[in-house]
């Protein structure tokens, strides 16, 4: 399933799982409901849109990923409901400047190496979003 979302993220489809006994949306899938625990779940398309609730900037990376620091991390509510995190598309230095709160923004993937961390040691993929207002 997680291969799926990553595949698909990166052709610019953004993929959840909608709850058939609550209607529950949850992004990134996981095998049961957020809400209730449900196992009844079928895969739906959202629109990737959504606007930034939070965000900080690293600066001190985790190991493997020093060479890709600094970079603005997020919290994104999606227009459908669900919350993500992935990296913003923005100079580290611009995000200390701008206020990013509320910002509108549309999710994009990007490959980079793998590491000695990542589940899949072909490719890692990151799910990115870009600014639109």
């Amino acid at each position: 399933m997680f291969r799926q979302f990553f595949d698909e993220l990166l052709n610019g489809k953004l993929i959840g799982l909608k709850c058939k006994k609550c209607g529950y949306i949850t992004c990134p899938p996981k095998s049961t409901c957020d809400n209730c625990g449900s196992r009844e779940l079928e895969q739906i398309q959202l629109s990737g849109k959504g606007k930034i609730v939070s965000y900080t900037t690293t600066y001190i990376a985790p190991m493997g990923y020093e060479r890709e620091v600094p970079y603005v991390v997020a919290i994104v509510e999606l227009d459908e409901g669900p919350w993500i995190i992935g990296r913003v598309d923005i100079n580290a230095e611009d995000a200390e400047i701008e206020d990013l709160i509320g910002k509108r923004v549309e999710i994009f993937a990007k490959e980079f190496p793998p590491d000695q961390f990542y589940v899949d040691k072909q490719r890692r993929v990151v799910m990115m979003f870009k600014i639109v207002e």
